[in-house]
């Protein structure tokens, strides 16, 4: 399950097209070398050419690759969100794409931008908590906003049954999203999802912790979180080409509580095993609908949770102020001849107003005036006191 990234990158700078000329000739130096050296022997012995791995190796040392990934929280499609999809769409469809325009730039300009869908998507008529079911339509809002790859495990997937996760998978590849956490055989299952930008291999494995009790009748249908079987799966991505592996985690009840800020014991637990293996590149979460801490565990970026990208939670239904915000994580990995490593992060509050239900970056919105200012600025320092400047720098780094 590959694809390549659809997002252009950047213009490079001069200092960086310097360093592509030195590159290449680095390169074309050892291609070079390495033909003549086979062609002759050195004592006898012949000199084994350099394989395809090693020169794209070479190429690295020359000339780091460097990539921006962006991480979205729940896609958590309550009644009046389904309701206002289908006002935009003209009350014959649903439209979910305006809800989420305002945080287009931060998915579609990183190079792979990944996201959670935390409930199934069937043609079923649409319901909301506890058994959740979402119209397929969020499926091509996704495509649009420009996530690449999604991950699906999730304490709801089973909601709508066997079937139910079929439909999720058949309605994102419809609108060629690729996907990862739920499969619908066991060879799909071990199977790593593995995307590509810029030359550079990212797998993305996604996990839950439970299902809220519902049983799973073939273990295939959903990746639940055991750290032995998620190393496991690591490596297996790493053997299969991929320079970085990124593991997606939904925090469900079983492991932390609902609307924590904190990490609990249990999470804390299963991130200091998995830091420890070498292929896992970094980890990143949501579940417990709120805003953790981005942290460096044993040298590795480590985003608890993202909280919720867009949901009808929030104080104003009796629930912790907190679950109406959440933020993109944009993490920037570099690639090089030692390894894969995230060097520098960043993060975009977000505020997902309940007026319309448009998700906002607080920052942004403050500045065009598009909602409340007092509560665009609550939202993003609520936000703020959890996740701090380090290791990761909000954007905005501070409010006008």
């Amino acid at each position: 399950m590959e694809t390549s990234a659809r997002h252009p990158r950047r213009r490079p700078t001069p200092a960086v097209y310097r360093r592509r000329r030195l590159a290449a000739l680095v390169v074309a130096g050892v291609t070079l070398l390495v033909l003549f050296g086979a062609m002759r022997s050195c004592g006898g012995d012949p000199v084994v050419p350099l394989s395809p791995d090693g020169v794209r190796e070479a190429r690295l040392e020359a000339e780091p690759a460097e990539l921006t990934l962006s991480f979205s929280g729940d896609l958590l499609i309550h009644t009046p969100l389904f309701a206002r999809a289908l006002e935009l769409g003209g009350g014959e469809r649903y439209d979910f794409a305006p809800l989420l325009a305002e945080v287009k730039r931060y998915v579609e300009d990183a190079d792979l931008a990944f996201c959670h869908v935390e409930t199934p998507m069937t043609p079923e008529p649409a319901a909301s908590y506890p058994i959740f079911n979402t119209p397929p339509a969020l499926s091509r809002a996704i495509a649009k906003t420009g996530w690449d790859a999604c991950s699906t495990a999730s304490n709801h997937v089973l909601d709508q049954g066997v079937e139910g996760v079929g439909e999720t998978l058949e309605a994102l590849r419809r609108a060629g999203v690729e996907h990862t956490g739920s499969a619908t055989s066991a060879r799909a299952a071990r199977r790593p999802l593995i995307l590509e930008a810029d030359g550079v291999r990212v797998a993305f494995l996604a996990y839950t912790s439970d299902t809220n009790g519902i049983p799973v009748p073939e273990p295939y249908l959903v990746n639940l979180i055991d750290a032995r079987r998620i190393v496991t799966d690591a490596r297996r991505a790493s053997r299969a080409g991929a320079d970085a592996v990124i593991v997606n985690m939904h925090w469900a009840s079983e492991i932390v509580g609902e609307y924590l800020t904190e990490p609990s014991a249990g999470q804390e637990r299963i991130v200091r095993r998995l830091v420890r293996e070498p292929a896992i590149t970094a980890i990143v979460g949501q579940g417990p609908h709120i805003a953790q801490p981005i942290r460096r565990v044993a040298g590795k970026l480590v985003v608890f949770s993202e909280g919720n990208l867009i949901s009808n939670q929030g104080a104003d239904f009796g629930l912790a102020p907190g679950s109406q915000d959440g933020y993109i994580a944009l993490l920037d990995l570099v690639v090089d001849g030692e390894g894969a490593r995230v060097e520098s992060a960043r993060y975009v509050p977000v505020w997902t107003s309940h007026s319309d239900y448009r998700v906002l970056p607080a920052g942004d919105a403050l500045a065009d005036g598009e909602a409340d200012e007092a509560s665009l600025r609550a939202s993003y320092e609520r936000t703020l006191d959890v996740v701090g400047r380090n290791p990761a720098k909000p954007v905005p780094r501070r409010l006008r």
